[in-house]
């Protein structure tokens, strides 16, 4: 088994947030309660201090963000949870605050919009950002852990990345199923750590690609 701390190695790692955006994890949210329990375990302020950390030693920070046209072209149509998102108060359109990210992007930072799909990775550029970085452990964050994170970890796993996983920076609705998942499936295809865990690991290896 692999340390958490030699997967994190700077060189190899990059901090890819998951729908860390305003219009999901903030106030007004298309997802409500997700939004509440994310209020509830900090999981912005921790994506803020992971994204902090990264910086320092040269770990890319990619933001992924979900956004849909107002005429809805090319959006899916083909499961419930699109369906509940679409009748939504809170539109996820190009341009629009809700699809800015919920922490601060630095200009070193990118920002990988898409527009279908329930995770980041199936039909963007984002593996092929990380492979031109030689990036080999995704550490995912945000949410949901119901669908979204669920997707993105197996679909990292299934490209051949390591997956790790800071428990709280992540959340999911209700939040015991939330919890059930993190001990029952996702350590199954994930390593699991916590926020100040990755944040020391990184303060002890210094700098990588700086």
């Amino acid at each position: 088994m692999v340390e958490p701390s030699e997967l994190l190695e700077p060189v190899r790692c990059a901090l890819v947030l998951q729908e860390v955006q305003r219009g999901v994890v903030g106030t007004p949210s298309v997802l409500p309660a997700l939004a509440e329990e994310c209020a509830r375990v900090g999981l912005v302020e921790h994506c803020e201090a992971l994204a902090r950390a990264a910086r320092e030693v040269g770990v890319p920070v990619v933001h992924c963000t979900a956004e849909t046209r107002a005429d809805r072209l090319g959006a899916n149509r083909n499961a419930r949870l699109f369906a509940g998102v679409a009748k939504a108060p809170v539109a996820l359109t190009p341009g629009s605050g809700s699809v800015e990210p919920a922490i601060a992007v630095d200009e070193r930072d990118l920002v990988l919009p898409r527009h279908q799909g329930l995770g980041p990775m199936a039909g963007t550029e984002l593996d092929a950002v990380l492979r031109n970085q030689g990036v080999t452990t995704i550490l995912g964050v945000g949410v949901s852990l119901n669908v979204g994170m669920l997707d993105f970890a197996f679909d990292a796993v299934n490209h051949g990345y390591q997956f790790v996983m800071p428990r709280d920076a992540v959340a999911g609705v209700p939040a015991a199923f939330g919890e059930s998942l993190l001990d029952h499936t996702f350590p199954l295809v994930a390593t699991l750590t916590t926020t100040s865990e990755v944040v020391a690991a990184w303060a002890r290896s210094g700098s990588g690609r700086l």
